[in-house]
Order: C-alpha cells, then sequence, then structure tokens
C-alpha cells in the first residue's frame, strides 16, 4: 500500500528447498498446528490458507521466528513485559494479511506493542521482515488461533486494546456462526481488556458491519466511543490499506466500530 512503510520485506521469488521426507518446513519456526488435539475442535472463525512462501519471507521466518514469533499452543500464560521487553501498553491484533498495516501502525506508535497474531505463513514471514527492515522491535508475530491465545494464554486485564480489521465476513447465512465478533467472543476478550480499552474493528462487508454494530451496543462490557453512537470515522492511525483501497475502487463502504471496554462494577 501506498502510504505503509513500502520498502519490499522479500523478493517474489518462490522459496526452494529440499527437504527429507517428514522434516518440517521450518524446523524452528511456526507449526502447523500449535495448540494440536489439547483443546476442543470448536467452531473456527478462520479459514487458514495454502500459499507460496518466498524466498525472503522463509528467510525471515527462519532467522526471526525465534526473537519475535512464538506458538499458540494453549500451554502458558504469557508474561507480555518480557516477551517484549518493556512495560509498554500491549495490543492484540487478530488477523493482519500481509502485515504491512501492522508495521506502519508499529513504526507510528513505537511505545505501543502489537501482538499480531495470524494462521497465514507468507503473511507471518513478510511482517516479520518488515520489522526488521525498519526496526520495529514492538511486534511480536502469534501463530495460531486466538481464540486460545486469548482464553489460555493471556492474564485478566492484560491488554490495552482489541484489533480486528477487515475479518472473514463469511458471507452465507448458514457460516454466519463462524463470525469473530460474536457475544460470547466479546464476553470473553472483556477479561483480557484494561478498562477503557478500545476494540477497533473494520470491514468493508456491510451486513457484517451492521451485526458487529448491533452485537457491540447490546453488550454491557463495551460502550461506543461516538457520542451519537452508530460507526466511527476512520481514525488516522489505521492506515488505508491497499486491499482495502481496492474495495472502495469497487464501490465497497468500509465502516469503523471504535468501543471501549467499561469498567469493571467495582471500578465504578
Amino acid at each position: 500500500m501506498s502510504d505503509s512503510p513500502n520498502t519490499p520485506a522479500a523478493p517474489n521469488e518462490p522459496a526452494h528447498r529440499t527437504r527429507a521426507k517428514g522434516e518440517p518446513r521450518f524446523p524452528d519456526g511456526p507449526t502447523p498446528d500449535p495448540a494440536g488435539s489439547h483443546f476442543e475442535r470448536r467452531i473456527r472463525s478462520f479459514q487458514p490458507r495454502r500459499s507460496r512462501v518466498t524466498a525472503g519471507q522463509a528467510d525471515a521466518l527462519e532467522r526471526l521466528w525465534p526473537k519475535w514469533g512464538l506458538d499458540i499452543d494453549g500451554q502458558r500464560t504469557l508474561d507480555l513485559a518480557e516477551l517484549f521487553g518493556n512495560d509498554n501498553p500491549v495490543v492484540l491484533e487478530i488477523g493482519f494479511g500481509m502485515g504491512e498495516a501492522t508495521a506502519q501502525m508499529a513504526a507510528e506508535a513505537p511505545a505501543t506493542n502489537i501482538l499480531a497474531a495470524d494462521v497465514h505463513t507468507p503473511g507471518q514471514g513478510n511482517l516479520l521482515g518488515l520489522a526488521d527492515h525498519h526496526g520495529l522491535s514492538n511486534i511480536r508475530v502469534a501463530n495460531g488461533d486466538a481464540i486460545i491465545l486469548l482464553r489460555e494464554m493471556l492474564a485478566p486485564d492484560s491488554l490495552d486494546g482489541l484489533r480486528v480489521y477487515f475479518p472473514d465476513p463469511w458471507p452465507k447465512t448458514r457460516h454466519h456462526k463462524r463470525r469473530l465478533i460474536q457475544p460470547e467472543f466479546l464476553t470473553f476478550a472483556a477479561t483480557r481488556l484494561k478498562p477503557g480499552a478500545t476494540v477497533h474493528c473494520a470491514t468493508d462487508w456491510e451486513p457484517y458491519a451492521e451485526q458487529m454494530l448491533e452485537v457491540l451496543d447490546a453488550h454491557p462490557n463495551f460502550e461506543n466511543s461516538q457520542p451519537d453512537g452508530g460507526f466511527a470515522p476512520r481514525p488516522e492511525f489505521r492506515p488505508l490499506t491497499r486491499f482495502e483501497g481496492q474495495g472502495l475502487d469497487k464501490g465497497h463502504v468500509v465502516n469503523d466500530l471504535l468501543f471501549r471496554r467499561v469498567p469493571h462494577e467495582d471500578q465504578r
């Protein structure tokens, strides 16, 4: 995208590497199913995508995953201060695509740590490459199911924000149960968000935007940041992504939602 760190993180040539049968693609990198069979197979809100990893992305994964990556295995509670090496605020971003917008937000807010979760290996490698190229030490990349990350690996009141940009809209009616922004998800997310923390969602699928607004408006743990309710103008800190620009060119309407975590009952 034009207004993000625009130095390519990796060349576009596919990575070619001969591996022995059964050898993992990245021995010290993200694993295909980090949580394994430790947790129930609930309805997934994401669809893993298989696409080619370029040579540069593979290099970033091999070099940087041990330093800046983690598998969502659900087997430990993360110490976020230890993970980032400081006590700065931490925002969880669920689903970051190829990571250009994440890298730009990290560059523009170096005092905010971003824990970016996704299951797309090329995107993980691309974001690590961007972070390395631009010297962004405030990004950590988490591989796996963000629900398990929230439920099993993050402490209560540990997050200063939650970002969900352009999640899969699951447009077919029979698939609506797979949408991430549901009452049950928000109830659990609220336990991990500090009072006053911001939930920021954005989508170019208008029916999903309306559902998000309805669900967030009805949830007792959140309040709309807009005095008159409704959708929010796109905040300056959220970059206009290439994907979003293509949607706008096609006439899609992008809606942002900015809600705050209300204080706990004993803090009012």
